[in-house]
């Protein structure tokens, strides 16, 4: 029997996937990550915006089209959210939601809708097994923060976390070549009082790289970066969550931090890391936000010089605060978003630019065409000629290359 487990959605859904994987391959099935012919499909969804719940609930007919006798399980926020409207798609057997996912796999041959209560503690699960060669460490769950304009709390409950341990014990286990430790709110991390800054002390032994997934500003001090310093082999990106560099509109949102904040604790980053790539995200087009506020995020990510911006439209998300909000007009939204798409590219060419000549260590991850391609610490896309011995390359930057830089092998 092969299965596929495919994955919507932010790194917390790769890691919850990636323990699916684990458990339907110590169950005999023959698995997959990619959605290609098999017999049984678990679709693991997203509901951040109406377009990934859209995109989450049109998979079952692009898996219909691979195998129209194939069985389907969804679970996820999306599923979570609204679990009937994927009940009623072709050839769905079972819907589950955001907790539990390890018990999808004792009800393999049940059917209906199978949604558990909220836990209070941080749930376990299988240790990984991921078809990829950078491991989704979860290590916290849910959020308490209720940004205005953001469903997620609703769906994943309220933040619990993993014991440390239990994160350094995975880690030694599978023994990754890099593990990215993630959480849906992972600033928030917090184990009977020990924070962030105590598990990244307690990672200090483990010998692979280690990366962060998305962070909250708040989480950085001097404490937390100085903490990170004595990492055995540490990759300095940074993913700090703006949405906005308006003040005002940062107060709608219910962010509890202002533009000059944030952009003191970039400075503070690289003050400590010079060559941190330094990656954000940012909501176009926000109900309150004026012209003069989506200026101001403008002139902020080019003060910050981000190496890359995630753009995206707000997308009015029912049950939540700014659904009530008048919308902005689709064509003020659409002019914003260009605008924001073109300093997005004008900052990440200067960023690989600046990279020009430098050394970096790249996690080498596929051979697409010609080329072999992976991700610095500082989280550049790496093209290589050359093919590697090892997984972890040391190489040189010699030239800018598509979305990121060619680079020749020096060790």
């Amino acid at each position: 029997m092969k299965a596929v487990v495919f994955t919507l959605g932010c790194k917390v859904n790769e890691c919850e996937s990636d323990s699916l994987i684990a458990g339907l391959s110590a169950l005999g099935y023959e698995v997959s990550d990619r959605l290609e012919n098999a017999d049984l499909y678990i679709i693991n969804t997203c509901a951040v915006t109406s377009e990934a719940e859209k995109k989450s609930r049109q998979t079952a007919s692009r898996v219909l089209k691979l195998n129209p006798n194939a069985q389907i399980i969804y679970t996820g926020c999306a599923s979570q959210k609204a679990p009937e409207s994927f009940l009623n798609k072709p050839n769905v057997k079972l819907v589950s939601g955001s907790f539990s996912k390890d018990k999808i796999l004792s009800a393999l041959n049940e059917s209906g809708i199978m949604l558990a209560n909220e836990p209070t503690e941080y749930e376990e699960l299988n240790v990984v097994k991921t078809l990829k060669k950078r491991t989704y460490v979860k290590v916290q769950d849910g959020c308490n923060n209720f940004c205005s304009y953001c469903i997620i709390p609703y769906l994943r409950g309220r933040n619990r976390s993993r014991n440390p341990e239990k994160v350094v014990e995975e880690i030694n286990l599978v023994k990754p070549s890099e593990a990215v430790i993630n959480g849906i709110n992972l600033s928030a991390y917090n184990y009977n009082g020990l924070g962030l800054k105590d598990l990244i002390k307690r990672l200090s032994s483990v010998d692979c790289r280690i990366r962060l997934g998305s962070l909250e500003v708040r989480v950085i001090t001097e404490e937390f970066l100085t903490a990170l310093k004595g990492l055995k082999d540490f990759a300095p990106h940074f993913h700090l969550s703006l949405q906005s560099g308006s003040n005002a509109v940062l107060k709608d949102m219910n962010r509890h931090y202002t533009r000059e904040e944030f952009i003191e604790k970039v400075k503070l980053i690289r003050k400590h890391f010079a060559f941190a790539g330094i990656t954000t995200d940012i909501i176009v087009g926000y109900p309150t936000e004026s012209e003069s506020d989506f200026e101001q995020s403008l002139s902020l990510a080019k003060e910050c010089e981000f190496s890359d911006i995630h753009p995206f439209i707000f997308s009015a998300r029912e049950g939540t605060k700014a659904y009530k909000l008048k919308e902005l007009p689709s064509s003020v939204k659409k002019a914003r978003m260009e605008k924001m798409l073109a300093l997005k590219g004008e900052l990440k060419q200067s960023f690989l630019k600046k990279s020009l000549g430098s050394t970096l260590k790249v996690l080498i991850e596929e051979k697409v065409g010609e080329y072999y391609q992976g991700y610095s610490e500082n989280y550049l896309r790496v093209y290589l000629k050359q093919a590697p011995k090892t997984d972890m390359v040391k190489v040189k930057v010699v030239s800018v290359y598509e979305d990121g830089v060619l680079a020749e092998i020096i060790e």
